[in-house]
């Protein structure tokens, strides 16, 4: 099969291009797998975090990818969850010992055997890829490759940071950083919560008034004062300069989630800023987000649907993976990119 390969850690940049077309052996599903034919796969941010070594994979070569749609075309042994042909979607999870005591509890998201796809496994910048049956998900019928392929993690992990919020109809929400999950959360807060305005920061001009279009109520940059102070922020940045921030903008009570895979080491030492009395004090709280459950994926799919969630999109051939990655560096695009497999 034909695969978009990462063999070494290196800068993303125009005419620095770090993924290689390559012929490489089909999967093959183990016990418990599936086989899929991937037809489309997003671009996320930790992407680039794995080929510029910030979440450096543990073994390269490795086949990135983790927003997959394809159809089901073997099975391993034991596997009887989905049948050939089954239309299925994959995210971030790729596995979990489904034993421990968070597994038992639908929060297989800490298990210490959690794998992830794209990092542990291969994932979807190919014509071929294997993923443990359970977390293969149906997708809707109405739901087309490239709407559906975001939602698999930036939407599902924004649905997820969401819910963590506990944020009750009426109150108001913030939005640090205005990318492909951020601009779905919107979209889910103006339908889950009608009465809630959305304050959105962001330091990208053409993210603040994309904000606007989608319905936010002010948008500003991120050392901006918002009108009014909110009882609830998510932070989808990798910077710190953003968590001190919101916390100096939360009411009393209120409560950052972030939801970042990671949080860059270069301007750490702004949290020497925090100031308990003006950051921290009157129970104010914040809470990181650890990638997804398989009841995130399932609910937000059903929710999607419901809401008539519409990414917005910007398709890439598969050879053209590392223009989309600088793209996707550059900003190059307001929402999401997916690549289109060919077979």
């Amino acid at each position: 099969m034909k695969a978009m390969v990462l063999s070494e850690i290196m800068p993303v940049s125009p005419g620095n291009y770090p993924l290689r077309l390559m012929d490489v052996p089909d999967p093959t599903p183990s016990a418990g797998q599936i086989l899929i034919k991937v037809w489309v796969c997003g671009v996320c941010h930790t992407e680039l975090d794995e080929i510029e070594g910030r979440l450096a994979p543990p073994v390269l070569p490795l086949i990135l990818g983790h927003q997959v749609v394809g159809s089901v075309v073997d099975l391993g042994e034991n596997s009887s969850l989905h049948q050939l042909n089954d239309r299925v979607g994959v995210g971030w999870i790729d596995s979990a010992c489904g034993d421990c005591c968070y597994c038992r509890t639908d929060r297989e998201n800490l298990c210490a055997q959690y794998r992830a796809t794209g990092f542990d496994n291969n994932g979807g910048y190919a014509q071929l890829m294997t993923v443990d049956e359970r977390f293969a998900f149906a997708l809707p019928a109405s739901m087309t490759d490239t709407r559906a392929a975001p939602l698999l993690c930036a939407g599902a992990i924004g649905f997820r940071s969401l819910r963590l919020t506990a944020l009750n109809n009426g109150e108001r929400l913030g939005l640090t950083g205005f990318g492909g999950s951020a601009h779905m959360v919107l979209q889910m807060a103006k339908h889950l919560f009608p009465d809630s305005p959305v304050y959105v920061f962001a330091r990208n001009p053409e993210e603040r008034e994309f904000a606007l279009q989608l319905g936010a109520v002010w948008a500003g940059d991120t050392k901006e004062k918002s009108p009014q102070s909110l009882h609830a922020i998510i932070d989808t940045t990798p910077a710190w300069l953003p968590v001190v921030e919101a916390m100096d903008r939360l009411v009393p009570g209120g409560r950052l989630v972030i939801n970042a895979i990671r949080k860059e080491t270069s301007d750490q030492s702004i949290l020497l800023q925090l100031n308990y009395a003006q950051h921290l004090w009157r129970e104010k709280e914040i809470k990181s987000v650890a990638n997804v459950t398989r009841f995130d994926v399932q609910e937000f799919l059903k929710l999607a649907v419901q809401m008539n969630i519409n990414p917005e999109v910007e398709c890439y051939p598969l050879v053209e993976a590392n223009r989309a990655l600088i793209d996707l560096k550059t900003k190059q695009v307001c929402g999401s990119k997916v690549l289109l497999v060919e077979h």
